[in-house]
């Protein structure tokens, strides 16, 4: 009987205690601010992109002109709270389009 009591006790501590584990927020990738991405603007170079926003987090190696910066923020053990990705395409080293607020995968 002690022993069965003694189980159960440490099967009840280890069964409370798995849901204690601390989990790190966790922050990826370029944190764009809004007016610096809307400072962009087609017509501008490579190194005034590159002064605005940072160096791109994903460098393409198949496409030397484009750049993506990507962003999230997960809190905890919740789904991405935060969730930016944007795109600027270059043609002959100046900015020839801009994708804003592209979809990331719902599961990050």
């Amino acid at each position: 009987m002690h022993r069965l009591n003694l189980i159960l006790l440490v099967a009840a501590v280890l069964l409370t205690s798995s849901a204690c584990v601390y989990r790190a927020n966790i922050s990826q990738g370029n944190l764009l601010e809004e007016e610096d991405v809307e400072q962009v603007a087609i017509g501008m170079t490579q190194s005034q992109v590159r002064f605005l926003l940072g160096t791109p987090m994903i460098d393409d190696p198949f496409s030397r002109d484009r750049w993506d910066y990507v962003y999230y923020l997960k809190i905890g053990r919740k789904d991405a709270g935060f969730k930016r990705w944007v795109s600027i395409e270059f043609e002959d080293g100046v900015v020839a389009e801009i994708r804003k607020d592209q979809e990331l995968a719902p599961d990050i």
